[in-house]
């Protein structure tokens, strides 16, 4: 399925399609258009909306489109509510102090979109990241 949402990603953005090729849906395609775009090109492409104005999953109750997305598809897995909570913290400027690696993950994010222009090549480049942070959170787990 095609996944589509808003062009220069950053936290929610990055951590999103993570999640999705991981526990959702491992053939999954994503595409990054303007932000005006979003709604018809999933629906054009027959796919989903994520992280945009009126999109199929977004941020809601004060939860950041990755928590939401947890939620929704029912991921019970201990060690990615941690990352939840983790992403949010990184999404969601305000609460970047409710998890402790918040802060560097919103760093490290910002950098990249910085120095790597290409939202799939940021893809490329932050899973392993996401990969680590998983690993991590489930030794803590």
């Amino acid at each position: 399925m095609k996944w589509t949402t808003r062009e220069n990603a950053r936290v929610d953005r990055v951590a999103c399609p993570w999640l999705v090729r991981k526990f959702i849906d491992p053939q999954a395609e994503f595409l990054f258009v303007p932000r005006d775009q979003v709604l018809g090109t999933a629906k054009r492409e027959g796919g989903r909306s994520f992280d945009a104005d009126g999109a199929d999953y977004g941020h809601r109750g004060g939860k950041c489109t990755f928590e939401v997305l947890v939620e929704d598809y029912a991921l019970a897995d201990q060690a990615l509510k941690r990352l939840a909570l983790i992403v949010h913290g990184a999404d969601v400027p305000e609460d970047v102090t409710c998890a402790p690696e918040s802060a560097g993950l919103r760093a490290l994010s910002e950098g990249m979109a910085l120095c790597c222009p290409d939202d799939h090549a940021k893809l490329e480049r932050l899973f392993p990241v996401y990969d680590a942070l998983y690993a991590y959170c489930q030794k803590q787990a």
